[in-house]
């Protein structure tokens, strides 16, 4: 059977969350050699979609927990740019608190949202190929990332928008929404009309793919985040260093 050596083992820790089954992986199967080993093709596959699939479902929960986005600074979700123009406006009318209560709903729809990410990432993790898997061993800090980006990106923007519709009325978004911008496109000149279910799946979006991105860079450039001696051994190699 067709093998290829260690490093791309390393990637089944892409998120912290994986390196549970990344242990278990590296202590089940018999050492090879001293220093470096080789592993089957179809066990390296095997042990990189069963850790990313951890890693996506652990991301994916993360953000779906209340204040997943809200309390996160680098993903919260804040009013559309045109509505932020004004924002200053709509205080003055007194419609501060409203505002407020607009974007911890708009940031609520996209944590019940983040609950439908797991199955779409777990599909594009099924479809992952060796090929995809050496592309992103041999791929910058982000080539587990963009992988998902490419894979993914379509079908969580048709799981999500339905989920963000409802969520957005659930939470009572477009109320507040309307509350605002029904007393400011009174007064002016050039009104707001965003889409808001397309902004808030957008953000939702970009904000699952910079968890996923946080947690790959995690593991290739922090030594503290490599667990087992596989991991130090592979990010530590002259190979590694000049990836």
């Amino acid at each position: 059977m067709k093998r290829i050596y260690l490093p791309v083992l390393a990637l089944a820790c892409l998120s912290l969350s994986g390196c549970d089954t990344a242990r278990k992986i590296a202590n089940n199967w018999p050492a090879t050699g001293a220093t470096t080993g080789s592993l089957t093709t179809d066990q390296i596959v095997a042990g990189l979609k069963e850790a990313l699939t951890i890693g996506t479902q652990n991301s994916s929960n993360k953000l779906s927990a209340i204040d997943g986005y809200f309390a996160n600074a680098a993903i919260k979700i804040l009013l559309p740019p045109e509505a932020q123009k004004v924002e200053s406006t709509l205080r003055s009318l007194g419609l501060g608190s409203t505002v407020d209560k607009a974007v911890l709903s708009l940031n609520r729809a996209a944590e019940e949202a983040a609950k439908s990410a797991t199955p779409i990432f777990v599909n594009a993790i099924k479809q992952m190929t060796i090929t995809d898997a050496l592309g992103i061993l041999k791929g910058g800090n982000n080539a587990a990332t963009n992988y998902f980006k490419g894979k993914t990106t379509a079908a969580l923007t048709d799981a999500f928008k339905p989920t963000i519709n409802s969520a957005l009325s659930k939470v009572s978004a477009t109320k507040y929404w309307a509350d605002m911008f029904t007393v400011y496109n009174k007064f002016a000149k050039t009104p707001v009309n965003t889409d808001l279910s397309a902004y808030v799946t957008g953000k939702a979006i970009d904000g699952i793919f910079f968890q996923v991105a946080q947690e790959e860079q995690q593991i290739r450039t922090n030594p503290t985040a490599r667990v087992t001696d596989i991991l130090k051994k592979v990010f530590g190699s002259s190979q590694a260093q000049t990836r």
